[in-house]
């Protein structure tokens, strides 16, 4: 059976023909510093643990301006009572300078949605109000891409969640990544988080981060020109824990993107 799907993949990846529209604005969770052309919009939902769902919607003002929001549903799939996010997270990326043959695109940006389930909850007499994976907040970040048989990204960048901090860690935090073309169809994603405002707290009883950061890698497929399929791989180092328990798989998730203009 693993034979067959190794055997389908290789197919796939011989004969695909579509191309990604855009730039990535992420790779499996950390921003890039692309943007959406000016009167274009990508409409793109996750499809995450426990039946959740996270619709996301972006569209570009300008070349350089793009807004966006998300909102997370969780057992939307199943037989448990649906759980709401207390409200939308707001996506909001600006290019502050465009990539040239020596230099980096640097793009600046908010972005208030977090990962997993929001989280409100008195914990020795503290009121810890976050989400499992804090949001990234206000951050700054740079890409450089290269053609080495196909493209090469690299992007890096600094954050800062300045209302997420009631666990007392409120550091600057850190991430890199990369994505990989290898045709015009699928890339190879692989990123990580350091988690440097998640991992100095004293709240192991909760479904917080263990101060090992985060490390994703994704497949993304093309499947028709403006429509991206991913498959992600969350947490592969198994940082996160769930009610002082470490977890003992990497969460997987489905990410399906539609891209367009008006």
């Amino acid at each position: 059976m693993r034979i067959r799907i190794v055997i389908l993949v290789m197919i796939s990846l011989m004969f695909a023909q579509s191309e990604q529209p855009y730039p990535p604005l992420e790779l499996v969770s950390i921003p890039t510093a692309g943007t959406l052309p000016k009167g274009s919009y990508t409409y793109e939902t996750i499809l995450t643990k426990n039946g959740g769902v996270t619709p996301k919607l972006a569209v570009g003002l300008t070349d350089n301006l793009t807004f966006g929001f998300a909102y997370g549903i969780h057992n939307l799939i199943g037989d448990q009572k649906p759980d709401y996010n207390p409200q939308p997270g707001f996506i909001v990326k600006y290019r502050a300078y465009s990539e040239t043959t020596k230099w980096p695109a640097i793009v600046l940006g908010l972005n208030t949605q977090g990962k997993g389930v929001w989280q409100e909850t008195v914990k020795d007499t503290i009121q810890i109000d976050r989400y499992e994976q804090k949001a990234l907040g206000f951050y700054i970040t740079a890409s450089k891409n290269w053609n080495m048989m196909g493209n090469l990204g690299v992007h890096l960048g600094f954050s800062k969640n300045t209302w997420e901090n009631l666990d007392g860690d409120d550091n600057v935090n850190f991430f890199i990544g990369f994505d990989k073309e290898l045709n015009r169809s699928f890339s190879l994603l692989l990123e990580c988080d350091a988690a440097l405002n998640d991992n100095d707290h004293e709240f192991e009883d909760l479904t917080f981060g263990r101060g090992k950061g985060y490390v994703n890698a994704a497949l993304r497929w093309a499947v028709v020109p403006n429509v991206l399929v991913e498959i992600n791989f969350n947490d592969i180092r198994k940082n996160s824990t769930i009610e002082s328990k470490e977890v003992e798989y990497t969460n997987r998730e489905i990410k399906i993107m539609y891209s367009e203009s008006f």
